[in-house]
């Protein structure tokens, strides 16, 4: 019996399952289970044992990769990518080795591209990075861009493989400029994903119990994710300790950007060999997680115009078989209305207390945007208009294009207001 399932949800759905009520699209005789969605028992949404080293073939894009902040820094990364051999992608045979080959061509291009800040951006991915990036992208259904799942999901190993999965004992496989910074901002991240796991193994039995009816086990499960969810914003928390504002917002949120409704980048970019037309993606984003998605088909938040039409493009920077796992729990039966139904005090504030607990975790999600981005662009402001550069030449030299917006490409604080806000609205009346 998987630990995912509740032994008492699985024998009654195994009697009832004729009756349930399941979406027209979905088979209501099949227990829902994480297995069909490459979801760790132990890991969620992050990739297990991720490579550290491709085959000897592919080592001059790991050369490269490896060195990007310092070959940022020499102003010598664009050069060395222009004189890189082209590779085929062939060789590369297991999901672990193109999740590596991604993310090492992913860091290549954002420094390639964003190596001389916003001042000298260029136009062209040169066809020895844009051919493979593209082949390795399709592959895994990913876009040619640097995603949640390769900078968290798949940038990490424990430096003592016995020791803990915390802090300490975790290191990145590959960085970009921003230092300890950069690695705490990604740290962190990833103890966020890493608190979500007990939510995750909750959700089946959410969902296999509203199909039985099962009160009590759904009403557990909730309170599980309940918890898991109040774990992710004390997870959260951790930014402040081991992420500098300054650093953040004047050197690494740079590299974290798109070509995707980035005034820096009008056209977008040409994938040199792939196509000549330019093509336009998304940077970086939160709402590139997989798990508060979860969380909001579960619980039935909706979210509507600007702001679901961005959380539903996201959707195509998850792997795909966490985006299957999205729409599935989409066609679910209403757990909000089971709970509606239900004459159950403790269902109901289960369910009433995992979403105050989301609107919680989104209000922190304001908070630190505040800090580490709306707070530091109004100091650049005030340092370029009183032309003091040395007191914060890092936060003053931060493009400003990007200083009312999200790295995805979302007007950031109105963004975050709004979807917060439609949270709210999934209370109980």
């Amino acid at each position: 019996m998987k630990h995912s399932d509740s032994p008492r949800s699985v024998a009654v759905c195994e009697f009832l399952s004729l009756f349930s009520m399941a979406a027209a699209s979905t088979d209501s005789k099949t227990i829902f289970s994480l297995d069909s969605y490459h979801v760790s028992e132990e890991l969620g949404f992050i990739l297990p044992e991720p490579l550290e080293e491709l085959p000897p073939y592919y080592q001059p894009w790991m050369d490269i990769a490896l060195q990007v902040p310092e070959l940022v820094h020499s102003q010598e990364l664009r050069s060395l990518i222009n004189k890189m051999p082209l590779l085929s992608s062939q060789f590369l045979q297991s999901h672990q080795e193109l999740r590596l080959a991604h993310l090492a061509l992913s860091v290549m291009t954002m420094g390639y591209v964003w190596q001389e800040g916003d001042n000298d951006t260029v136009e062209m991915l040169p066809h020895t990075l844009a051919v493979p990036y593209w082949e390795v992208s399709q592959r895994l259904g990913l876009p040619p861009i640097l995603t949640h799942a390769d900078a968290v999901l798949a940038n990490w190993k424990k430096k003592d493989p016995e020791g803990p999965f915390d802090m300490e004992n975790l290191e990145l496989l590959v960085n970009l400029p921003g230092g300890d910074s950069a690695r705490g901002f990604f740290m962190v991240t990833l103890l966020v994903e890493l608190a979500a796991v007990p939510a995750l193994r909750s959700i089946p039995i959410v969902i296999n119990g509203v199909r039985c009816g099962d009160t009590d086990s759904v009403a557990k499960a909730l309170e599980d994710i309940s918890q898991s969810i109040q774990d992710m914003t004390e997870a959260f928390k951790l930014m402040h300790a081991y992420v500098e504002p300054s650093v953040f917002y004047g050197i690494m949120r740079i590299y974290l950007s798109g070509w995707k409704d980035n005034p820096c980048m009008p056209k977008g970019l040409v994938y040199e060999g792939v196509q000549t037309e330019p093509m336009e993606y998304s940077g970086g984003s939160a709402a590139q997680s997989t798990l508060l998605h979860c969380f909001d088909e579960l619980l039935g938040v909706r979210h509507e115009q600007k702001s679901g039409a961005f959380l539903t493009r996201m959707r195509d920077y998850m792997p795909p078989a966490h985006k299957q796992m999205i729409q599935d729990i989409s066609l679910q039966p209403s757990l909000r209305i089971f709970v509606q139904q239900q004459a159950s005090e403790r269902l109901s504030q289960a369910f009433q207390q995992c979403v105050t607990r989301l609107v919680a975790l989104r209000s922190y999600h304001i908070n630190i945007v505040g800090r580490f981005i709306t707070i530091p662009a109004a100091r650049a402001r005030q340092l370029r208009n009183q032309s003091q550069e040395s007191e914060g030449a890092m936060i003053s030299r931060a493009p400003t294009a990007l200083e009312n917006r999200g790295t995805g490409g979302s007007g950031l604080m109105t963004f975050l207001k709004t979807v917060r806000d439609q949270t709210k609205d999934t209370f109980l009346t």
